[in-house]
């Protein structure tokens, strides 16, 4: 059996479940979810994000998709029964603070295979090299993949 650290900022929607569920072919899958909610502190970030991909509309009216600790349990169940309902194991945790450093220990508590970041394009800190991904490949020490989740 494969085990997976799945990054995740909001909700899985039927598509990553399906894209993340599928990539091992008939090879089982344990999944460790960790969902950590982007927060006000990253606003900026994810409003030059939204000029850069030209998505000026959500600039102007942002709108949390995910507010308050209970939205985020809210989230974390739903995408834990997603994956379990395509006939994976899955456990997970909300994230509070230090992601990467959670993830160091998470990986190495569970002896995972590889890590798979799934968030929407965060374009500044890609290119910067300061998004989870990049920077999980520098700490881990198993495969990290980065994956854009889709919208609903």
């Amino acid at each position: 059996m494969i085990t997976t650290v799945l990054m995740i900022e909001k909700p899985l929607a039927p598509v990553d479940v399906d894209l993340v569920t599928t990539l091992h072919g008939d090879e089982p899958v344990s999944f460790v979810v960790l969902m950590q909610p982007r927060g006000d502190q990253e606003r900026l970030l994810r409003a030059l994000d939204d000029v850069a991909l030209g998505e000026l509309d959500k600039v102007a009216h942002e709108e949390e998709e995910i507010k308050g600790d209970q939205a985020a349990v809210n989230a974390l169940h739903h995408s834990l029964a997603a994956l379990r309902k395509a006939g994976n194991e899955a456990v997970g945790e909300i994230v509070q603070e230090h992601p990467l450093d959670m993830l160091r220990s998470v990986v190495e508590k569970t002896k995972a295979d590889e890590v798979i970041v799934l968030t929407a394009p965060h374009l500044v800190e890609e290119f910067f090299h300061r998004d989870w991904a990049s920077q999980a490949r520098h700490k881990v020490g198993v495969p990290v993949l980065k994956l854009y989740a889709h919208n609903e």
